[in-house]
């Protein structure tokens, strides 16, 4: 077994974990189930990695987002680590070939939608494969109390069965202490070593205003806070024109959501990671899987659903450990707005019916068939071809994919990939009898090397087409040529939603929907809402505090940095003055009016709150300040005040 700092420096170039990283990795390695919690840029991903790269095997990591497993398999190529993902986009050709290459190659991590764990051949290659841990990313989606529950990740323990002796580790950013009763419980972990790290970010300032102009707000906090910033808007309109809006007041900007090209997104996304644009107003899609360290602010312009959200969105400022700021801005309306959001995301079951019923009809997708089948999906195109409304249709999708029947993924993007069919004999007879492909064989294979034989490679045709000296419509030709004689498996560019039937179809009169769970769901949803406006109107505890006690964390101390504790400070600042304001001219005037009883003191400070004045004079007695007088009555001692 290598030594797990060894392999931390080799792949990671860091020096040392951080804390928990390393009980939790050790513990994995003595085969014990483990549960990690880890605030957002806690090093997670980590904990996983690193283990598997000091041991034999291949590591299966569960997660529930395209993008953020191929993120994940993007980042572990550029430290030469071996990687791969198996999702809806992915032909059956391409998925046997990946599975191949995790028995027979050198894979050492392989990326799974918990959908996936059902199909025979995931099972029957699994069987085959020497796996050495089982990685559940995002836990929190296995509970029904978590905020993104999603009924596949149930399929795991079942999975789990055929890995008897392989351990598992769960890990999370953001678990209730239901959620983590939870996961155990669902993931079978037995005697599992649980990691939890502080919630608390010391270096991270919570602050919540309620402002009728919220862009002014917000103006401010970007003049005041130099440095890159995410706002986070509830639609997608809004962050076109607050992004347009903050451009014009000087703030350097651009929008992301879900429904933009994936080149629009990448290069977006881009440079405000390369900080060409410091300010990026954007979705909930835009933050996963994004490793800036940098962050110095993260502005809500409009409060999340829950607190889980607030909590792991916030948390992408200041991962470099430097002071940071997260900011919720809201008024009256948005409180109520809150509530309201989570009323429309439960559509009535009927239309849940009707949405999966026109969805059947327009892929023509027969009762009892369909399973794992992805098909590119268009929303606008979809409501107006069966006269549904946009937003409820939406969120009936939503509910759909939330029991488990289908699953949206609206920002999904993959780019052309080919895979050599024939060997390397082959491919050099084809070259003899087509010398003018010669040339262009030559090329694909010395721009993307000897791994088309064995997988799936990215390729560019506008980088194909820059260096062979052609149009790119001249690429695809060729491309499609060596295709159609089984030269080549050749994928074009996918960049358009995805939906996939994640069971065989039902005849939507007996779709099997948990109505009692959907209602027990919005009940939490509304519960978790409330919890949302209780932290933002809050005037009095430490926003660190509250959060922490959501999350059950109850022995931690006050921040000092949020808006409340340095505005308490400040009043406290003002009444220690205002104190002592007041103890001076009670001293002056006994010095000088001489000896009295305490009513007759009173009578002279009439004005003043009986509990003020009191609680004054307690302090000056107490100082030795003033002191009673054989007569019972109070004077001034003399004694000098510092």
């Amino acid at each position: 077994m290598t030594d797990i700092r060894s392999v931390l420096k080799q792949y990671w170039g860091y020096d040392a974990f951080r804390p928990f990283q390393e009980d939790a990795i050790q513990a994995v390695l003595n085969g014990m189930d483990t549960l990690v919690l880890l605030p957002t840029g806690g090093g997670k991903s980590i904990c996983f990695q690193v283990p598997v790269m000091a041991s034999k095997g291949v590591c299966i990591v569960v997660t529930p987002l395209i993008a953020l497993m191929k993120d994940q398999v993007e980042q572990l190529k550029r430290r030469h680590i071996p990687a791969a993902a198996i999702h809806s986009g992915m032909s059956k050709t391409e998925i046997d070939i990946t599975l191949d290459n995790c028995i027979h190659g050198n894979t050492k991590f392989l990326y799974v939608s918990p959908e996936r764990l059902r199909t025979d051949i995931m099972i029957a290659r699994t069987k085959q494969m020497k796996v050495c841990l089982l990685a559940i990313d995002e836990a929190h989606c296995i509970s029904a109390w978590g905020y993104d529950f999603r009924p596949s990740y149930l399929l795991i323990a079942d999975f789990r069965k055929l890995l008897p002796k392989v351990p598992v580790m769960a890990l999370t950013a953001t678990a209730t202490e239901e959620v983590r009763a939870d996961i155990l419980d669902k993931l079978e972990m037995r005697n599992a070593r649980v990691f939890k790290q502080s919630f608390a970010r010391a270096n991270l300032s919570y602050s919540a205003f309620a402002e009728e102009s919220k862009e002014r707000k917000l103006l401010q906090v970007l003049r005041n806070v130099s440095g890159t910033a995410i706002v986070y808007v509830r639609t997608r309109k809004r962050t076109k024109d607050l992004a347009d809006w903050l451009s014009r007041q000087g703030i350097s900007a651009t929008s992301y959501h879900a429904g933009l090209l994936f080149k629009d997104r990448s290069d977006r996304q881009t440079a405000w990671i390369q900080n060409r644009v410091r300010t990026v107003v954007a979705t909930n899609a835009f933050g996963m899987g994004i490793d800036k360290p940098d962050v110095r602010a993260v502005v809500h312009f409009d409060l999340p659903d829950n607190l889980e959200a607030y909590y792991q969105e916030a948390g992408r400022a200041g991962r470099d450990e430097k002071k940071a700021y997260a900011v919720a801005l809201f008024n009256k309306i948005d409180l109520e707005e809150l509530v309201d959001s989570v009323e429309r995301r439960y559509p009535p079951i009927e239309m849940l019916r009707r949405v999966y019923q026109a969805l059947a009809n327009y892929y023509k997708v027969a009762v009892g068939a369909g399973e794992l089948s992805g098909f590119d999906f268009d929303i606008q195109e979809f409501t107006g071809i069966f006269g549904l409304p946009v937003n409820e249709t939406h969120y009936a999708l939503k509910l759909l994919e939330e029991e488990g029947f289908v699953q949206l993924s609206e920002n999904f993007s993959d780019a052309s990939k080919i895979h050599f069919l024939v060997d390397n004999r082959q491919l050099y007879d084809f070259q003899i009898r087509y010398q003018e492909l010669d040339s262009f064989i030559k090329l694909i294979l010395r721009m993307y090397g000897g791994e088309l034989f064995t997988e799936y490679v990215r390729i560019s045709e506008t980088e194909l087409a820059q260096v062979h000296f052609a149009t790119v419509p001249e690429v695809l030709r060729k491309l499609k040529f060596l295709a159609e004689r089984d030269i080549i498996d050749y994928e074009p560019r996918k960049d358009k939603p995805q939906l996939t039937f994640l069971t065989p179809r039902y005849d939507s009169s007996l779709l099997p929907l948990n109505v009692f769970e959907i209602q027990k769901k919005k009940d939490r949803d509304l519960q978790k809402a409330q919890a949302v406006i209780r932290y933002a109107s809050h005037t009095k505890r430490c926003r660190t505090l509250l959060l922490l006690e959501y999350f059950h964390e109850f022995d931690a101390e006050e921040c000092g940095v949020c808006d409340i504790c340095i505005q308490n400070r400040k009043n406290e600042a003002r009444d220690a003055a205002e104190d002592a304001t007041l103890a001076g001219m009670i001293t002056d005037f006994l010095t000088r009016e001489g000896p009295m009883l305490p009513a007759e003191l009173g009578r002279a400070f009439e004005n003043l709150p009986g509990d003020e004045l009191f609680n004054t004079l307690q302090t000056l007695i107490r100082e030795e300040t003033i002191r009673y007088n054989e007569q019972g009555m109070l004077t001034a001692t003399n004694k000098t005040q510092l």
